[in-house]
Order: structure tokens, then sequence, then C-alpha cells
């Protein structure tokens, strides 16, 4: 459920990521990448993140400078999906490699990630794991609001990180 309240912030943060990653290029035919781009794009906004996933995995290799923003929205159709595992494992590739808004949008997805994986670890009786997952979660949290701020608009991303925080102190 917390995952879709943090959603909003992810396609804030992906609009952002747009405005500031438009390039031009793909390295392959431009009129191909855009419709391979709009497919994988309706699959994700309709809920098809299976599809969503394959086809921006399809693109990604060949995505040349929006290589970056292919990615983001690769790890957002696997959050999405329900495969934090792979969502986290994306976006933390990313944030890694990234800085400034695409950084924050990145952590941002790896955080809801890993929190929902803590979440999991928990609840199966894994509590080192969880504690380890939920204290990421946390601080690519508090990266992100501490640097953007403007990631949150509506509190979705300070909500998850105090239940983090109520989470971790029960341990």
């Amino acid at each position: 459920m917390q995952v879709f309240t943090c959603l909003r912030v992810g396609f804030a943060s992906l609009s952002i990521l747009a405005l500031v990653s438009c390039d031009e290029g793909a390295s392959f035919g431009q009129g191909n990448f855009q419709a391979q781009y709009s497919g994988a794009r309706d699959a994700l906004e309709k809920g098809r993140y299976d599809q969503a996933s394959k086809a921006y995995t399809r693109l990604l290799p060949v995505s040349g400078s929006l290589a970056p923003r292919i990615q983001l929205e690769l790890a957002h159709s696997y959050l999405r999906g329900g495969n934090f595992a792979a969502a986290a494992k994306e976006a933390r590739g990313l944030s890694s490699n990234q800085s400034g808004d695409a950084r924050a949008a990145a952590l941002t997805v790896q955080a809801t990630a890993d929190h929902e994986l803590g979440l999991k670890a928990l609840a199966k009786g894994d509590t080192k794991t969880g504690k380890l997952l939920l204290r990421q979660a946390d601080k690519a949290m508090a990266s992100v609001l501490k640097s953007h701020p403007k990631m949150d608009p509506l509190g979705a991303l300070a909500g998850r990180r105090a239940s983090i925080a109520v989470r971790l102190k029960a341990l």
C-alpha cells in the first residue's frame, strides 16, 4: 500500500528527470526508438508492469544518452510491479552514477524498494536483513529529503521515513 503513496513522488521525479535529461539522440533510428519508448511508457501508465519492464530492458542497450532516463523508468516499472529486489538493484546502480535530480529520483525508487524489502524480511522473521534494509532505505530517504526536498511535495517520503524510524526503534 505504501508503494502507491510513494509512486506519486516517483512520477514527479520522472517528470523532473525528463525535463533535465531531454536529449534528441538515441543510438538507433529516432522514430523506432520513440515508438518503442511510447509503448513502454504506455504499458507502465496502464499498469502492465511486466510488459513495461521488458520493453525498457530492450531499449536500455540502444538508448545512448537517454540511458539514465530509461534505467530510472525500468526501475520504476519493477517497483510498481512489486519486483522490489530488481527495482532496488537498478535504482542503486543508477544512483551511484548520477548526480543532482537524476540521483535523487533514483534514490527515491531505491529507498522505496529497500523499505518494502525490509518489511518483507521482517514479516518472515529475518530481523537482521530487515534492519539492514530499513537503515539503507532511511539513509537514501534522508539524502533525498535533505538535498532535494522538492522531490517530496506531498510528504510521502517523509512519512515513509517516519514509519521506518518507528519500526527500527521497536526492533
